[in-house]
């Protein structure tokens, strides 16, 4: 005689997290995300607040798993090494960067909402700043660019200060292929890459100068 078990085949586990982040984006794209409350977000991907509680205890949660869903969109799409082994540092991350914004794409609508509510609310924008930098840092990663240390803290700054001003290209670009998106990021990089090569340069020229040239100079 067959068990219980065998006769009913186990529920496959409900995708709630994947629900909660769909139906929040689909809402910031329509609504605003500051008007929004979980219990709208609950309703929109019809379930229970209990289900949506343990991993969702915040609006912010939301956003930061949205964020790390885009990370883990970028990371699975990572180029095999022999492909990217003759590319710069720059050029390895301006394909992670514009992955990124291929991913984000979809929610374009979803993520203008949100910054722009966050701008007036510096509390929520300040509460995102975590994980803008969390993002960045596995940005950084993805391109096999060192993040550790004082020169990797530098890295991230930088490349967060390019990501929010690559952002706000991003969102008025309406070309097909994200040409002006592409157009910015570049420059940004390189205008960056410029910059960090002139501070390497001065230590080294700094310990070539004998005290008299720098006597010199100073005069």
């Amino acid at each position: 005689m067959a068990t219980k078990s065998e006769k009913t085949p186990p529920k496959k586990p409900r995708d709630i997290g994947g629900k909660v982040i769909e139906a929040a984006m689909e809402l910031a794209a329509t609504r605003g995300w500051r008007p929004l409350t979980l219990s709208d977000i609950a309703k929109a991907a019809a379930l229970p607040l209990s289900s949506v509680y343990p991993d969702f205890p915040s609006k912010q949660a939301v956003l930061d798993a949205f964020a790390q869903r885009i990370d883990l969109a970028v990371l699975a799409e990572e180029e095999p090494e022999e492909d990217t082994a003759g590319m710069s540092a720059r050029d390895r991350l301006f394909d992670v960067m514009m992955r990124r914004f291929d991913a984000l794409q979809p929610y374009k609508a979803a993520v203008g909402n949100i910054l722009y509510d966050q701008l007036r609310d510096p509390a929520a924008a300040a509460a995102s700043l975590p994980q803008v930098a969390r993002s960045m840092r596995w940005m950084l990663e993805a391109a096999g660019i060192d993040a550790s240390g004082l020169a990797g803290m530098a890295r991230l700054q930088g490349l967060i200060g390019l990501y929010l001003a690559c952002l706000r290209v991003w969102l008025r670009d309406d070309s097909a292929d994200m040409t002006k998106t592409m157009a910015a990021l570049d420059g940004y990089l390189r205008r960056t890459e410029a910059w960090a090569e002139r501070l390497s340069r001065a230590p080294r020229r700094a310990a070539r100068e004998t005290p008299g040239e720098a006597a010199e100079m100073r005069e």
